[in-house]
């Protein structure tokens, strides 16, 4: 079990779902505190912004999420406000200044965000990915930083379900993981996996187009894997 508080940030909500929820849902019925923050609420995530526009459809993954954090049982969810495909241009000083003040707030002993490649190179995922990281190491690596990674045997097995959903942002993909360099390795099963999957389908307006892509099994087995590496320095 990772100690506690664990601070878990990522760019947009549903990130933290498909990445951490397992990890945080099991923190959080041990009796840890876990504080979920979203840099922005994703009011650009859509194919459709004419029928979509970004403060409906923000306003709409406000409400999804704080229904997928229920089901979690994560009780502190914060959005910091920031825009939407836009985190690449914040002042990286600035980010790191956001998320350190939380550190020094929180006092976390464990901190999950993505790897340096945002798991999909989404140029938020990224900077998220910076922002944090340069945050921890000026904070004094008081914490455990955790970077979310894709485990080599479960990337493999799902690799060509990643590019028909069309889940990259660049032409670039993200080197996966063998399981003996994780520090953490979860494969959820029964009710916890039930539990990841409710999560996210509270978040339908994000996970629908994938579940009726890949079918409701194939989808389960590919968010059941859950991947973190140990950031050392």
């Amino acid at each position: 079990m990772l100690p506690g508080p664990i601070l878990s940030v990522w760019a947009h909500p549903d990130d933290e779902s498909y990445l951490a929820a397992g990890v945080m849902a099991a923190a959080v019925d041990a009796g840890t505190r876990v504080v979920c923050v979203s840099a922005t609420a994703g009011e650009l995530g859509t194919p459709d912004p004419v029928a979509w526009p970004p403060d409906r459809l923000g306003r709409l993954r406000r409400w999804e999420t704080a229904a997928a954090m229920a089901v979690l049982g994560v009780a502190e969810h914060r959005f910091l406000g920031l825009p939407d495909g836009g985190l690449a241009k914040v002042d990286p000083t600035h980010g790191a200044g956001i998320v350190e003040a939380l550190i020094e707030e929180i006092e976390p002993a464990t901190i999950l965000t993505f790897a340096p490649h945002g798991m999909t190179c989404h140029p938020d995922h990224i900077a998220v990915s910076d922002w944090v990281t340069a945050a921890w190491r000026r904070s004094g690596r008081r914490a455990r930083l955790l970077h979310s990674a894709g485990d080599a045997e479960h990337f493999a097995e799902f690799a060509a379900d990643y590019e028909a959903w069309g889940v990259y942002m660049t032409d670039e993909r993200p080197q996966p993981v063998p399981r003996h360099e994780q520090a953490v390795h979860l494969r959820l099963t029964g009710c916890a996996l039930d539990r990841k999957l409710a999560a996210l389908h509270a978040m339908a307006s994000q996970t629908r187009p994938a579940v009726a892509l890949m079918g409701d099994d194939r989808y389960a087995a590919e968010v059941a894997v859950e991947a973190f590496v140990e950031v050392l320095a």
